[in-house]
């Protein structure tokens, strides 16, 4: 197993140098080479051409995360504590889920215009489902032998979810967190596609209409490296806490 890093950067380095032979071979309009790539990344973000879109990208994705997130954290918690509120809401959940975000943001452009908070929206209910499913499931399969304890410790229904249940179930919360972090990227650049005059989703419709394929990938580059900081920003944050609830023996 102490190999498998090595191994994956050999990988890596085997795809880029495929990669650049295939390209050569080809038109830079179909398949430029990661060499061309590169270069465009570094250019546009030496001149600042992409930094404003990068910032912009990034603040509707960590804003979305937050109030998506949050919400679904806090009804997940409602939902998986209260039977009677799960069997009205999450019929409504599901339906909202079901429906395309690709088909509702033109209507949340219509309905919270073309500047940030649509697709901020966007990203929020992208983000909402992952966290209440894992949430509510995580606090409903709890230990019976823990759950007796709480009771014969007399504790409260609200010690009991403070002191049990999120602790117990969050491996299942955080892992929801995994998720919605990725998505969160997917909800602020399908927002951007629709309506924006900035953002790295406006700048792949513009490379496209330019026919600038080194800078869509570039953009694409980008966006697959926000995606993997944010999800590992995450997964050091959860080997943290877990340490931390292992060491209290929960």
């Amino acid at each position: 197993m102490k190999y498998v890093r090595i191994y994956s950067f050999l990988l890596f380095g085997f795809l880029l140098v495929t990669w650049e032979f295939i390209a050569g071979f080809m038109s830079e309009l179909v398949l430029p080479a990661p060499s061309v790539v590169v270069f465009t990344l570094w250019d546009g973000l030496r001149t600042g051409y992409l930094l404003p879109h990068i910032w912009r990208t990034t603040t509707e994705v960590l804003l979305g995360l937050a109030y998506g997130g949050g919400l679904g954290f806090i009804l997940g918690l409602l939902m998986g504590e209260n039977e009677f509120l799960r069997r009205l809401f999450y019929p409504y959940v599901i339906a909202s889920q079901a429906v395309p975000k690709l088909a509702l943001a033109p209507l949340f452009v219509l309905w919270f215009d073309f500047g940030i908070t649509s697709k901020v929206v966007i990203t929020a209910l992208i983000c909402f489902f992952p966290l209440l499913e894992n949430t509510a499931t995580a606090i409903q399969y709890i230990d019976p032998k823990k759950m007796e304890l709480f009771k014969v410790l007399q504790a409260t229904r609200l010690q009991t979810l403070i002191r049990l249940k999120i602790p117990t179930g969050l491996p299942s919360i955080l892992a929801g967190v995994r998720v919605a972090v990725v998505l969160a990227v997917v909800g602020a650049v399908v927002g951007e596609f629709i309506g924006a005059s900035e953002g790295l989703g406006a700048m792949i419709i513009a490379s496209q209409g330019m026919m600038d394929t080194p800078l869509m990938f570039a953009i694409l580059i980008v966006l697959t490296l926000m995606g993997m900081i944010l999800y590992q920003t995450v997964h050091l944050i959860e080997k943290l806490l877990l340490k931390h609830y292992k060491e209290d023996g929960l």
